[in-house]
Formats: structure tokens, C-alpha cells, sequence
């Protein structure tokens, strides 16, 4: 039989004395011991148990055996914890264990290794929610009209237009520019088109489906071109939620329950409570370069250790195991921006990136064409925490002549520094797409059937650059640039450039150039000083490698962000070369926006003006706005106008007359927050849902309702059979169940109204009464009837 704790038999006899009306026992019971030593030898206690200041929940059984604390094996596996042996245990005996009886609190205090309890998984940032993009069906028909009437020279009129059809089954379009010369010798007008183009976006896989005119992905150390075909690429700018390259992690173990605070170069990120127990934090903030992160932990005891450890994210990276990879497959594209059909060669292009570790992406490029075959390999590799190495080599060959290329670069970057470091060069020989597309044109142009061999657009090219902020000082930059053509022409230029805030929001630009091999310099100094959120002066002196010097200012004022006019002039002395003047003047409004101006010197002026919009068509209505560049919301409010819509907590408009607003500037993919205002609602009229979050996909449009019920509803005042008020708390129900209680004098509000309707009231003496009334189903706002007799 199991015997209750001596402290708790004492508790209990004092008790019961007390409940007698008498005094305690002359001899009472001892106190309960103090420590283990105190125990009778073979005692045993029912104990709760604390594993390293933590409580676990469970009370288990201790034995005292020749003064030492000996517990049951299963209770300790059962906590998780690593015990191989089976039966009774003497704690003491187990390695880097410590036990200790806690009398006061009746409490068995288990002191284990860090390492023995289970790991916790942290996380630095909240990983970002997806919200799945939508997609309406509709039209949209961007466009952009211009026209330019030089002083000396031709007339030139031009109409440029995006025609946008979209829905679930992704989205077709289709642009090109109308051409109209004036004033010059005889020409003939035309349509030039650009590209036709189908796109679809699975975002579940990250996948984008292309068909039509398109541009191949390849890698950064390879040349893309255009193609008329069929394109599968992995595409995650579909996917914000997914982060694509390596985070760092820290691990830690806490002895005792613990606070973790997270500091990323000095700034405060994140606090966590910690379990006794090995712990792994990761997920950091999108953070991007070289840091310092300091882990501080407090444990409950005020102990305080702080652990510094420094870190390097590049971008450039791919996470272990993820890939990115694109295939196209096509024919090349010739006299783009000059033909509106014009399809050369077959050809084929892929390329991969796949994540093999934290440190290191593997790159992969192949390119064919009939009589053309490149191949080629690289990687991005990272060095601790001194930076990334970048490396590839590849070898191209058309109709029998090949060669390679080779190019590797190095990049740092830090809060106050950045390095730069590129370096690529080909072979004469070398070949890949853009080789042939060149050749290909070359030859369109000239009609000449030779091959031209020996192409190389460029041999060699070197970049380096460096940028260092200088707190108060500014922030100092210099680059240095080569090239090597492939006629062997050089090119060498150095920049230095250095920049300052001054008072307020203005701020100082220095730059010097030089072409090494030349032995002057050219200079500029900028001073810019805004003077508003709208208003900027801007002033600059240039010199010339010539030694001529310029002076130029001109002032700039803003569009309003809710529409209006903006301006801005300009004049530069070109010392010696003749002045320049330049004006214009820019609107926008919710529709369109419109701009015109000059520019020129010594009486020859340009004059120009466009004018530009979009055309939506959508909910079986057509709307006028400004220019759709990415996707656009159609708000809807199912007919009711005048209702306020912010986007992202800004106020955005109001809906028109058939209630519609439509947002131009949304940002694909992106969940953005739309709302609307209902306090100015007819009081009959309910908005049940007033905020609500969308992403929509690229280059398309989401039709967003938010219901608005027009409701038939009543403010009654309620009498008795002897014309007194209906007693306060009376419960009344309609014909639909729809409970309410009156309220003072008799007052009692219903919504969902029928245009006759039947009340019965549930009077507090446990009679009943009833009363019917008739509403106008038009009626505009909320019916006040009464006094009405419940009988």
C-alpha cells in the first residue's frame, strides 16, 4: 500500500485537531525532511519531478536506498530522455547527472546534460504565407501615342500598343507601334510588331509554360536570345513565399530554461523563450552579404552569455537541393524591331542551376544549332565568410571552327564595403546563339551566302568595383572597366565617384573619369536640393576631357500621387558649344496622362507630346485608366457607387456609378490589402466583408467583389394591449426565426425584412402577443414604425 508524503500526513492530523476545536498534539509529527540525508533509508516518495528547472507534469516514485535517490528507468525514458538501462536506478551513478530532494516543495530536481533533451527547432523570421495568385477573365489594351516636330528635320508620329487577353488559361499578348513620318521625304506609314506571346504560370510546381516570341534564359555567363518557339522554365519569381538561396543557422544548448535574444548587426531581431535542451535558430531576415549575429542568452537563474558569430548570405546561392532550369526550343528571331516576321535557324537552349550544398551552385549551359554546338559548366562557390567565388568554362564550335570561353569573378559585400571582381574572354572561334543570330542577320543584310568567321563581339572584359561608406563622410566608389573588341580595339576607363547628405534632404555627387591611354580627365559636380515632397533644384558642373566646361540646373516639380500637374525646366551652358534649354509639363489623371514639351539651342527646338492609358474589359463593362504596366484589381461592390477603396491603407478613389473602381498598380504576385469604407452606407444596406487580401498573376487582371446587400430592416416601437411599452428584455421573433429584445420604450431593431411580417413576442409573465406590420421593398432607408400594438 503506498503511503502518502510525511509532510502531507502531518498537514493532515494538524488539520483534523484544529476541526476538533482542539489544541495540537503535545508531540507532534517531525517536519519533513530537509534533504535526502533526513530520510528514514528504504522511504519512499511520491515526488514531482523537474528535469534542469523545467517541470515535466508528472509525478513519479523515488526510493532512498542507503542514502542515495534511486528512481524507476521507465519514468526517465518516458521524459525522452537517453537511459539504456532498465529497472531501479541509482541517479548518482549516472554520468554528468545530478539529483536533489527539494522538502519544501515536495519536488525531485534532475540536473542532466544539455545534450540529452530534445532539440528545438526556431525560427528567426515568420516563414512568409502564401496567398495562391488569381486571374479574372478580360482584356486590356495598354497604349501610347507620340509626336515630335523638330525645327529642322521630319515630323514623326508613332501609336504603341499591348493588347492583353487573360483568365485561368494564362495570358495571350500582343504589341508593336504604328509608324506615321510627316513633313520629309515621301514614306509610307506601317505597323511594326514586337512580340506575340502565350504565357502560363503553375505555381504549385513553380513552373512557367511560353509559347510564341520570347527570350531564353541562360546563365549569366552565357548570352540569351530571342526565338519564336516553346519555352519551360522553373520560375520563382511566381513563388515569393519560397526562399531560394541558404540561410544561416546557430545552435546552441541551454542547461536551464532560458530567454534567447537575437541581435543581426546591432539590430534587435527577434526574442524567444528557450527549454532546457539543444536548440537550432534559423530563417533568418532576408538579409544579404557579410554580418555579425549576437545570440544572448539569460537563463532563469540571471546567468547572462552572449555569443557572437559572424555570417555571409549571398543571393547567387541556391539552396541545397532546389534547382532552377530552363529549356527553350525554337527558331531565331532576326531583325527584331525591324521585321515583323522574320524566323532564321532552328535552335535549342538549356540551361540548370541546382543547389549541391550550403557553399556551392552548380551551373550548366548548352546551347545547339544545325552546324552549331556549345556546351559549357561553372559554379558559384562560398568562402566561409570572405565572399563568393564565381567560375565557368565553356566550349563552342560552328561548322567546324570552335573555340572557348573562360570567366570567373569574386564579389564582397558588407554594411560599409563592397568588392566586385569580373573577368570573361573567348576565343576568336568560340560560338554560341548569339554568334549565329549575328551571322545569321549579317548575312540577311548584306545577302552574302559566305560564313563569316572570326565574329567575336567581344574578346575580353575586365570589371572591377569598389564602394565604401564613410559614416558621416559620404559614401567613396571607383570602378575600373576594359574591353577588348574583336577587331582589337581597347578600351579602358576609370571612375571615381564619391557622394554626401547634406542639411535636410539635400545632397552632393563628385565623379571623375578618365580613358587611360588619354591623359586628361573629365569631372562633374551635382548638387541636388529637394525643397518638398514634390520641388527639386538641381545644379552641375561638367569638364570635359576636351577642358571645356559645362553648367547645368534645372528644377522639377512632381505629379501629386492622387493626380494633377507636374513641370520642370532646364538650361545648360555647353561652354562654348551653344545653350540648351528644355521645358515640359506632364498630367495624370485616374484615366490618362498626357506630357509635351521642347528641348534644343540655337534655334533649333524640338517640340513633343504623348499621351497614354489603358482600356480594360471586365465584369462585362469597359473602363478607362492609366497604363497597366504589371496586373490591375477591378473593385466591385455589386452596384453600389460612391463607396471609398484604399489599397495598402491609401485611399485609392471611390466606385463609380455602376460600382466598379479599378486599381491600376498592382503588383503581381504580391498579396495586397484592399478595403472599403462603408460608414456612409444607406442604413438598409450591410457590407459583410469589408477587407480582403489578393495576389494576381503577371500581366493580368482579378475581379474583386465585395458583396453589398441592400437589406430591408426596422426600428419599431412595440405597445401593449394597454398602450404601455413592452417591458425591457422582451424577446420578439419573426416568421424566420430571427430573434431580438426590446429595448427602452419599447424599442426593437430587425434586419432581413420581409415586405409583410409577422412578430410574436414572449412577454416575462410567460404570456405571448403578436403584431404584423408591412415594409415597401424600394424603400431607401431604414423604416421607423410605431407605436404598433402586440396583442
Amino acid at each position: 500500500m503506498a503511503r502518502l508524503p510525511l509532510r502531507r500526513c502531518h498537514l493532515l492530523f494538524a488539520g483534523l485537531a484544529l476541526l476538533d476545536g482542539e489544541a495540537p498534539l503535545a508531540a507532534p509529527l517531525p517536519p519533513p525532511p530537509r534533504d535526502a540525508g533526513a530520510l528514514t533509508d528504504g522511504a519512499r516518495l511520491y515526488l514531482e519531478l523537474l528535469v534542469n528547472l523545467r517541470p515535466s507534469g508528472k509525478v513519479v516514485a523515488v526510493d532512498l536506498r542507503q542514502g542515495r535517490l534511486r528512481m524507476d528507468a521507465a519514468d526517465l525514458r518516458a521524459l525522452g530522455l537517453p537511459v539504456a538501462q532498465a529497472g531501479w536506478l541509482d541517479l548518482g551513478e549516472l554520468a554528468g547527472v545530478q539529483a536533489s530532494y527539494d522538502a519544501q516543495g515536495q519536488r525531485l530536481l534532475l540536473q542532466v546534460p544539455p545534450h540529452w533533451l530534445p532539440p528545438q527547432q526556431l525560427d528567426a523570421a515568420a516563414r512568409r504565407a502564401r496567398v495562391p495568385a488569381r486571374s479574372s477573365v478580360g482584356a486590356l489594351f495598354n497604349y501610347q501615342l507620340y509626336a515630335s516636330s523638330p525645327q529642322n528635320g521630319q515630323d514623326t508620329r508613332s501609336a504603341w500598343s499591348d493588347l492583353r487577353l487573360f483568365g485561368p488559361f494564362g495570358v495571350f499578348s500582343h504589341s508593336g507601334v504604328h509608324q506615321q513620318p510627316f513633313g520629309g521625304p515621301a514614306q509610307r506609314s506601317r505597323y511594326l510588331r514586337y512580340d506575340s506571346h502565350w504565357r502560363f504560370a503553375d505555381e504549385e510546381r513553380a513552373l512557367t509554360y511560353e509559347a510564341g516570341d520570347l527570350v531564353s534564359r541562360s546563365q549569366a555567363w552565357a548570352s540569351p536570345v530571342r526565338l519564336g518557339g516553346v519555352q519551360l522554365s522553373r520560375d520563382f519569381a511566381i513563388r515569393p513565399d519560397i526562399v531560394t538561396y541558404p540561410l544561416p543557422r546557430f545552435a546552441g544548448e541551454a542547461a536551464l530554461p532560458s530567454t534567447l535574444e537575437l541581435f543581426v548587426d546591432g539590430y534587435r531581431n527577434g526574442r524567444y523563450e528557450l527549454q532546457p535542451g539543444p536548440f537550432s535558430l534559423g530563417a533568418l531576415p532576408y538579409v544579404n552579404g557579410a554580418g555579425q549575429a549576437v545570440l544572448q542568452t539569460t537563463d532563469a537563474l540571471g546567468r547572462q552569455v552572449s555569443t557572437s558569430v559572424p555570417f555571409y548570405v549571398s543571393s547567387e546561392l541556391l539552396r541545397p537541393g532546389l534547382s532552377d532550369f530552363a529549356a527553350s526550343l525554337g527558331s531565331l528571331r532576326q531583325g527584331y524591331g525591324q521585321d515583323d516576321f522574320a524566323y532564321g535557324s532552328g535552335a535549342a537552349s538549356a540551361s540548370l542551376r541546382h543547389g549541391l550544398s550550403d557553399h556551392f551552385t552548380l551551373e550548366a549551359q548548352a546551347e545547339g544549332a544545325a552546324g552549331l554546338a556549345m556546351g559549357g559548366l561553372g559554379g558559384v562557390l562560398r568562402l566561409g565568410t570572405l565572399g563568393v567565388l564565381n567560375a565557368a568554362a565553356g566550349h563552342g564550335r560552328l561548322d567546324g571552327d570552335g573555340g572557348r570561353q573562360l570567366s570567373f569573378g569574386y564579389q564582397y559585400s558588407a554594411r560599409r564595403f563592397h568588392f566586385s571582381l569580373q573577368r570573361s574572354q573567348r576565343d576568336a572561334d568560340y560560338a554560341d546563339l548569339s554568334r549565329l543570330a549575328y551571322e545569321r542577320q549579317r548575312r540577311r543584310n548584306t545577302d552574302d551566302a559566305a560564313p563569316q568567321h572570326g565574329y567575336s563581339p567581344t574578346r575580353r572584359s575586365t570589371q572591377a568595383t569598389a564602394s565604401v561608406a564613410l559614416d558621416g563622410w559620404g559614401s567613396l566608389g571607383a570602378g575600373y572597366f576594359e574591353v577588348v573588341a574583336g577587331d582589337g580595339g581597347r578600351t579602358r576607363l576609370l571612375n571615381l565617384s564619391w557622394g554626401r547628405s547634406l542639411w535636410g534632404e539635400a545632397s552632393l555627387y563628385l565623379s571623375a573619369n578618365r580613358e587611360l591611354g588619354n591623359s586628361r580627365w573629365s569631372s562633374a559636380v551635382q548638387l541636388v536640393i529637394p525643397f518638398d515632397l514634390r520641388g527639386t533644384l538641381g545644379m552641375g558642373i561638367e569638364r570635359g576631357a576636351d577642358g571645356r566646361n559645362s553648367r547645368r540646373v534645372d528644377y522639377s516639380e512632381a505629379v501629386p500621387g492622387e493626380g494633377g500637374f507636374g513641370w520642370n525646366l532646364g538650361h545648360a551652358d555647353n561652354g562654348g558649344g551653344g545653350d540648351w534649354h528644355q521645358a515640359a509639363l506632364h498630367w495624370r489623371g485616374r484615366n490618362l496622362q498626357a506630357r509635351g514639351g521642347l528641348y534644343g539651342g540655337a534655334g533649333d527646338y524640338t517640340r513633343w507630346a504623348d499621351l497614354g492609358g489603358s482600356l480594360a474589359w471586365m465584369d462585362g463593362a469597359a473602363f478607362a485608366a492609366n497604363q497597366v504596366q504589371d496586373a490591375f484589381v477591378l473593385v466591385s461592390t455589386d452596384g453600389q457607387p460612391g463607396i471609398p477603396v484604399r489599397y495598402e491603407n491609401q485611399l485609392v478613389g471611390q466606385t463609380d456609378a455602376n460600382g466598379h473602381l479599378l486599381v491600376p498598380w498592382s503588383s503581381a504576385y504580391y498579396p495586397g490589402k484592399y478595403e472599403i469604407d462603408p460608414l456612409g452606407l444607406a442604413s438598409n444596406v450591410e457590407a459583410p466583408v469589408v477587407e480582403q487580401r489578393v495576389a494576381v498573376r503577371a500581366g493580368s487582371g482579378y475581379l474583386l467583389r465585395f458583396p453589398v446587400q441592400r437589406m430591408l430592416a426596422a426600428s419599431l416601437l412595440l405597445h401593449d394591449r394597454h398602450g404601455q411599452p413592452l417591458p425591457l428584455g422582451t424577446q420578439v421573433a419573426g416568421d424566420d426565426g430571427q430573434a431580438a429584445y426590446v429595448g427602452w420604450d419599447g424599442l426593437v431593431y430587425l434586419e432581413h425584412l420581409q415586405a409583410r411580417n409577422h412578430l410574436r413576442a414572449n412577454l416575462p409573465d410567460g404570456a405571448t402577443c403578436s403584431a404584423t406590420f408591412e415594409l415597401d421593398p424600394a424603400a431607401e432607408e431604414l423604416a421607423q414604425l410605431g407605436p404598433l400594438p402586440c396583442l
